[in-house]
Order: C-alpha cells, then sequence, then structure tokens
C-alpha cells in the first residue's frame, strides 16, 4: 500500500551525505536504483538530482516496519526515507561514489510511488538503441550523462545573463509569431485563424527584431531565444534550438569581439570549471581556407594543407590540370612520417572519400628512402613539378601526401576532414584541451551555382568599411564584417556588424538580385525603421547546444536537449506531429491532400 508524505520532508540530497554528517539524522527522497538483500538486510541504493548513489541500509532489528516494506521495493520505485548517517567499516568503503564512506540506517520509509520495470538499465551507459531510449526519454532522462548535460545547460543560462547584465544588457523577449523572411533555411508556418490564408512563421533566429530594438534605442539587448529551422537533420542539427542572442549600439568589431571573449570565458569556467586563455587566437577566413581548409579550424591537429594550383595550371596531367581549368583547385595535405600507414589504408581512405564525402577519389604520394616516390601518378608528373611539391610541402622519406583536385569547396572539405582523422589517428595533436579562435574577415557574398551572387551568412552583414568602394563594381572582392567564435573545431556561434545604411542594405540586396519592389516586399519594414535613424550596430548568437556539447564532449546533440527530434522530426515520447481533427482544419481554412508519390520518396 502507498504512503503519503505527510509532514516528512527532505533534508539533504542523496549527494550531500557525506562523512561530515555522520551521527546526525537526514530525511532523504529519490529513486530506488538497485535493491540487495544479505540475508535479512537489506541494502537499497537511493538515487536523485544530486547524480549521487547514497547507500540505506534496511534492518530488522532497527524498524522493522520499514524493513518490512524494502522487502518490497523494486526498480525505479519512488521512497522517502529517515535515519541516521552512520560511517561503513573500512572493509565496505566505496572509493568510487562520493558517499561511498557512509550509509544511512533507515528507521522509517514512505513507499510514495511503484513504477513500471524500466526498458533498459539507468546507468552511465544505457546499451541500447537510441530510438528506444528517446520513445522512453523519461527514463533516459534519469540516466547520469543527461542529468549532467542539463545541469551545464541550466549554469550556463545562469552565467550568461550574470555577465551581460552586469556589462549592461537588457533581457527582453521578441515574438514567436513573426513574418517569413528569405534568411536561408525553410521556415516553419503557422496559418492564422483571425486572418484566413495568411501565416505567421515561426523564427529561425531574432535577427530582424533585435536589429529593431537598437535602431529604438535600447542600445544593449540580449534574449535566451528559441529559434526554428525546417531543415534536415543530422547529429549536431535539431528542428528548434536554442541560441543567447546580443546585439549592441555604437559599436565596432573590436568592442563585439571584447565582449565575445569575455562571455565565453565566463559562462565556459561557470558552467564546468574550464578555464579559456585570453586573448583568443585570431585568424582570417583566408587563412582559415587556405591553411586548414575550414572556416572553424581545431588548430590544435598538427597538420595543414598546400596550395599547388599554380603548380598545375600549365601541367600535362590531365586530371590536375583539367581540375583547375575548370576553375578548381589542386591542394594536399602532407603527413611526416607517416609509414605507419599502409597500403590497405590508404585504398579505405579513398573509398571513403570517393562513397561518403562525394570526391572523384584520392591520389597519394609516398616518399621513400634514396627520394624514391611510390605512387600510380609519378608518371605523370614532371621533374619541375616533382621539385614544387617537394618545395612547399617540406616532403622527406618517411612522408605521405594526399592531392584533391577539384572545386574550391568539395576538395577543401575532404581534405580537412583527412586532416582531422588522420591527426587524431597518428597522435598528430598538442596536448592543450582547449583551443579557442577568433575566426574574422569572411566575404561578403559567395557564388551561387546559378551564377550569381548571395550573402554568404545572412543579407544584414555590413562590409568593412574600407571595401564599401567595390560594392559598385567587384562586389566578390569585398569582405564583410562577420566574426565566428570557434573552440576546438565547433563553431560556438556567429555575428557581425550590420548595415544600419539604407543605401549601403540596398546596394547588397540588389547585389544579391532583389529588385527594389522585391526588397520592399520582403524587408521593407526593415528599410524603412533604418531610415528613421539607425545607429551603428552590431552583435551575435552563441548555438547553446553546440556549446554544450563542445564541454561536455558530446558529437550528438540529442544529448543536450531535453526532449529532442530523431532524424525524421519525430518526438518519440509524444508522438509528435500527429494529425489534427477536421474541425480543427476547418476553422484555419485549411485543406490537407495526400503527399504525392514523389515526396514519400523524398521522405524515405
Amino acid at each position: 500500500m502507498l504512503d503519503g508524505m505527510g509532514s516528512l520532508r527532505r533534508t539533504h540530497m542523496c549527494g550531500d551525505v557525506t562523512a561530515t554528517l555522520e551521527g546526525q539524522e537526514v530525511v532523504l527522497a529519490g529513486w530506488v536504483h538497485r535493491r540487495r538483500d544479505h540475508g535479512g538486510v537489506i541494502f537499497v541504493d537511493l538515487r536523485d538530482r544530486s547524480g549521487d548513489l547514497v547507500q540505506v541500509v534496511f534492518k530488522p532489528e532497527v524498524a522493522a516496519e520499514a524493513h518490512e516494506k524494502a522487502g518490497s521495493l523494486r526498480g525505479e520505485w519512488v521512497i522517502l526515507a529517515r535515519g541516521t548517517v552512520e560511517r561503513r567499516s573500512d572493509d565496505t568503503i566505496n572509493r568510487k561514489m562520493k558517499t561511498g564512506e557512509v550509509e544511512v540506517n533507515v528507521v522509517e520509509l514512505r513507499l510514495l510511488n511503484t513504477a513500471t520495470p524500466p526498458p533498459f538499465l539507468i546507468e552511465e551507459e544505457s546499451g541500447v538503441d537510441e530510438a528506444v531510449r528517446l520513445t522512453h526519454r523519461i527514463h533516459d532522462l534519469r540516466r547520469p550523462p543527461l542529468q549532467r548535460s542539463l545541469r551545464v545547460r541550466h549554469e550556463l543560462y545562469q552565467s550568461a545573463r550574470r555577465t551581460l547584465t552586469e556589462q549592461g544588457f537588457l533581457e527582453i523577449d521578441t515574438p514567436m509569431l513573426a513574418r517569413a523572411t528569405p534568411e536561408g533555411a525553410r521556415d516553419f508556418l503557422v496559418p492564422s485563424r483571425m486572418q484566413p490564408g495568411q501565416f505567421y512563421a515561426l523564427p529561425q533566429s531574432p535577427q530582424i527584431l533585435k536589429q529593431l530594438l537598437m535602431v529604438a534605442g535600447f542600445d544593449r539587448y540580449f534574449q535566451i531565444a528559441r529559434c526554428f529551422r525546417d531543415e534536415d537533420q543530422r547529429a549536431d542539427r535539431q528542428l528548434e534550438f536554442s541560441q543567447i542572442d546580443l546585439e549592441m549600439s555604437f559599436v565596432g568589431v573590436e568592442d563585439v569581439l571584447d565582449i565575445l571573449e569575455n562571455v565565453t570565458v565566463r559562462c565556459t569556467r561557470d558552467a564546468i570549471g574550464a578555464e579559456l586563455e585570453r586573448p583568443f587566437k585570431r585568424i582570417t577566413y583566408a587563412e582559415a581556407m587556405a591553411r586548414y581548409g575550414i572556416d572553424r579550424p581545431d588548430t590544435r591537429i598538427l597538420l595543414e594543407l598546400t596550395e599547388l594550383t599554380d603548380v598545375f595550371a600549365g601541367s600535362g596531367f590531365k586530371a590536375f590540370r583539367g581540375a583547375v581549368d575548370a576553375g578548381g583547385i589542386v591542394k594536399c595535405l602532407h603527413i611526416a612520417d607517416a609509414d605507419g600507414l599502409s597500403r590497405s589504408e590508404i585504398d579505405r581512405l579513398e573509398s571513403f572519400v570517393k562513397k561518403e564525402l562525394g570526391g572523384k577519389g584520392l591520389a597519394w604520394i609516398r616518399v621513400k628512402e634514396g627520394d624514391e616516390w611510390q605512387s600510380p601518378i609519378v608518371k605523370f608528373l614532371s621533374d619541375e613539378e616533382k621539385k614544387q611539391i617537394s618545395e612547399r610541402t617540406g616532403a622527406k622519406p618517411g612522408s605521405l601526401i594526399f592531392f584533391q583536385a577539384d572545386e574550391f569547396e568539395r576538395a577543401n572539405m575532404i581534405l580537412a576532414r583527412l586532416r582531422v582523422d588522420l591527426g587524431r589517428k597518428l597522435g598528430r595533436v598538442d596536448d592543450r584541451a582547449w583551443d579557442p579562435l577568433l575566426v574574422v574577415d569572411f566575404p561578403l557574398f559567395e557564388r551561387e551555382e546559378t551564377g550569381g551572387l548571395t550573402h554568404m551568412h545572412m543579407p544584414f552583414v555590413a562590409p568593412l568599411e574600407e571595401d564599401i568602394p567595390l560594392l559598385e563594381n567587384e562586389p566578390e572582392k569585398v569582405r564583410g564584417s562577420h566574426y565566428d567564435v570557434v573552440v576546438n573545431g565547433v563553431e560556438l556561434g556567429s555575428g557581425s556588424l550590420r548595415n544600419h545604411r539604407t543605401d549601403i542594405q540596398r546596394r547588397v540586396l540588389e547585389i544579391m538580385g532583389y529588385s527594389p519592389e522585391e526588397q520592399d516586399h520582403a524587408f521593407g519594414f526593415m528599410l524603412r525603421s533604418l531610415e528613421t535613424g539607425a545607429p551603428p550596430h552590431g552583435g551575435f548568437a552563441f548555438g547553446v547546444e553546440r556549446w554544450i556539447m563542445v564541454l561536455i564532449g558530446s558529437e550528438n546533440m540529442r544529448d543536450v536537449v531535453a526532449f529532442p527530434k530523431t532524424q525524421r522530426g519525430q518526438d518519440l515520447l509524444m508522438e509528435a506531429p500527429s494529425s489534427v481533427t477536421p474541425e480543427q482544419l476547418d476553422e484555419l481554412s485549411i485543406r490537407v491532400r495526400a503527399p504525392r508519390k514523389q515526396d514519400r520518396e523524398k521522405q524515405d
């Protein structure tokens, strides 16, 4: 029979019960993690939100009624126990537990609730399929890793609020129901019952709204904002996510970067106790791409890329020359002392590049003793080309060089991935635990497949002041005032100065192909607001989930979200999304049609 709590209330969390409480009476509440019956004495490991277990003991000679109740306890049952903290004998101390020196000798037990058997053990590692964990997310959330990650999230939020408030920022909420604007990803649309046929959009970010707050004169804003993007899922992406969003008026790039360093350092320290060294290293986008092939490099990996495009501009080697003639690049990754990589491993890497990364292949050269070059491509290289490769890479006996001749994005992406994988595999990594980095001076525009120019990040990034004249005739050379914070090869967030002048904002939109009429239709309210007297302003948005993933060492965003979606956008616990009634659709003036065959095939 279940008991009520009565007047009994918890006095301590399980993790608080240490030797400092010896001899004191405590009342504990939580879930039965494990029960053991040792010849009449019953031992229960009790668990609560503290993440620690404490051993509570039931002895018939101490409390017969409590002992009798304890005999029926099962895993995940909810109990309240009152007893005295006693030191364990030396031979029974558990050094692996924070509470392992003591136990609680129970005199009163209240059974608050029973529970169905859990589908998996509530342990550090569940060892079950993720779909099972997500379906039974309540049990999954009781496991120590998820309890820890959500505590880290809480500490990060509290630290961000303290840090930004101390620096004069106001926390201001912005609407969830807004207007759809062409900012990149697909919007989630919300039908309006009161305006039939009209739709709100859930915000992809508060970008426009926080700019409007700067125009309105609030000077410094921040918000822990919920954001929504209807895009394909992967390990580091969710349909809904959170940002620590901020914006400042009357600032330049250096002012914002100083705030970003301060927030990153303070929040990391407060969340997990780690210390990031200031000032952060700084690198331009162009240098990052040249040396590492990616704009968010982990510079702890001691391998770099080498550009060889000019070497093969007039080459007789058709595979490399063809890539250059088509506007692509030739680049390589040099690894010294790589005798440990066998030919079979090279073949495996080539297969990986083709099947997983979409590459055309993986050319390679191994340098042997006596400066002998081994490779299927050596016979196609001239002596001058071999000389240039040696001089630029520093190749010597024991070296292994991997090549990519392809379009700029794909060649860099493939070599960047190999750099990380092989750097870790071969131990070419320095001993720093943390690698904070600022990446600056991104291009303002990038070329679309159709040949036109579009924004590299978003439409409101201001060009660097010295590059504004290039907007008229050489827009591809214009650098944006964009900047990223990167830690351990993960982009924690992005920001920029914004266009506060209407003429420059309209020119940027014009370069992207918007006619004056299209500009007014898509961004008219924004352009009109800038005309009311907009101050120079800039800001940033930290991606909360990615930040926490870095702090706890996870590679899956679902490990840092309480109730995540699957790769197909489903919440397996709540069984969402779900159908709605015809009456609800009628109220919204919406008619649902069956998916077309090609839509179903695309989903599958």
